[in-house]
């Protein structure tokens, strides 16, 4: 039986209060093989074997009574509601709880990780914030420093089900964090939204120059950049695109940002035009469950929007949330639609059911990984040993 104590009204939830009730189970602890798990959001669960279920409803209306001034204690008992307490036989109702307890164990990861977020806030609070001085000094640095060390490459994925992932292109991009860590490790470069815009502007020619001589194979097509609006109209980009050979063009894509573009909408539909006359995809990086309905991807003319996933997308508890992200995928296109960051099999399955088959990620990175592992390991299976290679 698990006491759902977790969602009393907050005066009812002191930790006190909550031992109490545990103590209330003592009893059947040692008459029945009992066992009592006191979670961290302030339910009980209590297991027994061979139970007098009276004995345990008794127990559970002993607890019900000291809450009794809170609504959540005059709930009906019933395993399907949200009531004071749920109860599972577990040789008949085994996987119902282990789906509960995959929950709490989802549930306390994301805890986890919102943890580990605001530690990192902390740590990212404690840095000094850029201001244009210290903005001079790191263009200055950045116009002479190999940046190779801070580039990064991500996948896209075509993932079907029940097949692996397969790569379609690859994101080229500057590591954010590294670089702050290689080159200003006590500054948050990112504090400032205009200044760190400024910033992305001197990278966005770097990492062209870069490009362009490169010898990378990798990096012959097949690939996107983000790039400022300003940068597609730069003498820079002219010179990368240039320097491209026939025929990549239509296998490179920009990636831009929305307020780039609503920051100054004549220069974007200018920059826009250009691109796709040499041949390039524009793709709207950083859309959010928020944003998503507001975006008319055939009107701004894009071709590609990159939606990022978030837990509230796939959670039961919000439903219309997820509704509403899948309608405006379907007038956006399934298509020209990619789910990106996503950091569990969750994502993909809400992928999957809104008709969407282009995914990146940390999970996806992964899952591509292991993909490439067991396509080596087969190679290996397959191929002959160097003493058959002779005796054939």
């Amino acid at each position: 039986v698990v006491l759902n104590l977790s969602k009393l009204r907050p005066d009812n939830r002191r930790a006190q209060q909550i031992r109490i009730a545990a103590i209330t189970f003592e009893g059947l602890v040692r008459h029945f093989e009992g066992q009592i798990f006191l979670l961290a959001q302030g339910d009980i669960v209590f297991i027994c074997k061979d139970a007098d279920v009276s004995a345990v409803d008794g127990a559970v209306n002993k607890v019900r009574y000291l809450f009794g001034d809170d609504p959540l204690a005059a709930a009906i008992d019933d395993v399907q509601s949200d009531g004071f307490s749920s109860w599972y036989d577990l040789a008949r109702d085994y996987m119902k709880f282990a789906g509960f307890v995959q929950n709490l164990y989802a549930e306390e990861q994301r805890r986890q990780k919102r943890l580990a977020a605001i530690a990192g806030d902390a740590q990212r609070d404690a840095r000094q914030p850029m201001d244009p001085p210290a903005l001079a000094e790191l263009v200055k640095i950045l116009d002479r420093a190999d940046l190779s060390n801070v580039i990064r490459r991500q996948a896209v994925c075509a993932i079907i089900p029940n097949e692996v992932p397969k790569a379609i292109y690859r994101e080229v991009y500057v590591s954010i964090p590294d670089l702050r860590d290689a080159v200003m490790p006590k500054r948050d470069i990112a504090s400032d939204r205009w200044l760190f815009q400024y910033l992305t502007q001197t990278l966005d020619r770097r990492v062209l120059t870069m490009l362009r001589r490169s010898d990378d194979r990798e990096l012959a097509h097949s690939y996107s950049l983000n790039l400022n609006i300003s940068t597609l109209l730069s003498p820079e980009f002219q010179a990368f695109d240039q320097s491209l050979r026939s025929g990549t063009r239509g296998s490179i894509i920009i990636e831009v940002e929305k307020v780039d573009i609503f920051n100054d909408i004549g220069a974007y539909i200018f920059a826009r035009d250009y691109a796709h006359e040499r041949g390039y995809r524009i793709c709207l990086d950083g859309v959010t469950a928020l944003t998503l309905p507001y975006i008319d991807r055939e009107r701004l003319g894009l071709d590609l929007m990159k939606v990022f996933w978030s837990p509230d997308l796939g959670d039961p508890a919000r439903p219309e949330r997820a509704s509403e992200v899948k309608a405006a995928i379907e007038c956006a296109g399934k298509s020209r639609v990619i789910i990106a960051r996503c950091d569990n099999a969750d994502a993909i399955r809400f992928g999957h059911d809104s008709g969407v088959h282009l995914f990146q990620g940390r999970h996806i990175d992964r899952l591509l990984s292991a993909g490439s592992a067991a396509s080596a390991a087969r190679g290996k299976l397959a191929s002959p040993s160097p003493a058959a290679a002779v005796n054939a």
